[in-house]
């Protein structure tokens, strides 16, 4: 069993994160913390002058909101967001917290993934803890 399990959260389609939820809580302790990670990427210069002024604020907000009631459903669990690159943030962020387990939901590969990788591609290779992928 694990005390402190990071379980990152992408609200894109098809991915699991109800499935990493009841992994990491099957996984944790009795005693142990679940946390909820969204890493937020950084709009491109570019676009931010098309986004309305406080869209990044609102959207982050709208993210936190969206975390603590999906934490609400696992005792002990915290939501958080972070700003970041994703597989890059979600290492830092699991060794910052001395996490000893990383639950990620992970796509089926394609083609593209071959040359460009993925973030559960990058979070397995490169985290000093146990990764858990759930298809």
């Amino acid at each position: 069993m694990y005390k402190s399990i990071l379980v990152p959260i992408s609200f894109d389609e098809n991915r699991q994160a109800d499935q990493a939820m009841e992994v990491a809580k099957v996984l944790c302790d009795d005693d142990g913390r679940i946390t909820l990670l969204h890493v937020m990427e950084q709009a491109p210069g570019y676009a931010v002058s098309y986004l309305p002024a406080d869209y990044i604020e609102k959207s982050r907000a709208a993210i936190a909101a969206e975390l603590d009631k999906l934490a609400a459903r696992i005792r002990g669990a915290q939501g958080k967001v972070v700003s970041g690159h994703s597989a890059r943030t979600i290492l830092d962020y699991a060794e910052d917290n001395k996490n000893d387990l990383i639950v990620i939901a992970s796509h089926r590969p394609g083609m593209q993934d071959l040359l460009l990788g993925s973030t559960a591609t990058s979070v397995v290779r490169h985290a000093r803890c146990a990764v858990h992928v759930i298809r």
